[in-house]
């Protein structure tokens, strides 16, 4: 893919922006630990149904937490807690998820500012809620570097939908073949595909490359490989 003529990237922020395993496999043992009042063998098996294993600290490449909403998340958790309305489990997550320490993919602020340098209009679209990654991204320092930012409630759905892509195309005043979404996931891909505009795969989430390549344009180790293709 020529990225010399791309005029806007749209993020996706977990595996992309942030480490996915350093951030949200040590987060997950301790929600589902305190969801589950400190009972290992049921926090075990509520972590099974969302593809988390307990015992060795990882998800499944196929875990609904990867690529899902928290809403889907809450759907596979319910069963497990008849007791508690869906509403308060979407509450606990999304406060939990926006407390959750992100480790950068890379240093942020430096590559973000590069890239605005060029004039570029940044966007962030991600299957988090909107609350929780609005707080990740001021934590990182960063939330002021993009000109957009949707979570799946924010009211243009959520990926593998297009929606939160024409969003920011609109919001930038810019057709889609001349953006790219940046992502580390199979969804982020569709949902670049559907909307039209290219496709850049990173490695820093869960998937590999052999997954991520028959859907990519472009498949780099991490977003700091980004610049140099710019040139």
């Amino acid at each position: 893919m020529d990225l010399r003529n791309v005029k806007g990237l749209l993020f996706d922020k977990d595996g992309t922006l942030f480490d996915f395993a350093a951030t949200w496999e040590p987060w997950a043992e301790a929600f589902l630990l305190r969801v589950c009042d400190g009972e290992r063998e049921m926090a075990a098996r509520v972590g099974a149904d969302i593809g988390f294993d307990l015992a060795t600290r990882r998800f499944a490449p196929d875990s609904i937490a990867i690529a899902g909403t928290p809403q889907q998340v809450v759907d596979a958790l319910a069963p497990h807690f008849p007791e508690r309305p869906p509403s308060d489990l979407l509450e606990l997550i999304n406060a939990e998820a926006a407390r959750a320490p992100q480790r950068e993919a890379v240093p942020l602020r430096p590559f973000l500012q590069g890239l605005r340098d060029r004039g570029l209009r940044l966007g962030v679209a991600t299957n988090d809620a909107e609350h929780p990654a609005r707080a990740h991204l001021l934590a990182a320092g960063v939330v002021d570097m993009f000109d957009f930012i949707a979570g799946f409630d924010s009211g243009h759905g959520g990926k593998p939908s297009p929606g939160q892509l024409h969003a920011f195309a609109a919001h930038v005043g810019l057709p889609a073949s001349s953006l790219a979404m940046v992502g580390d996931s199979i969804h982020d891909l569709e949902a670049a595909r559907v909307a039209g505009m290219g496709r850049i795969a990173v490695l820093t989430g869960p998937a590999t490359a052999e997954e991520l390549a028959p859907h990519a344009d472009l498949v780099l180790p991490d977003i700091g490989h980004l610049p140099g293709r710019l040139i």
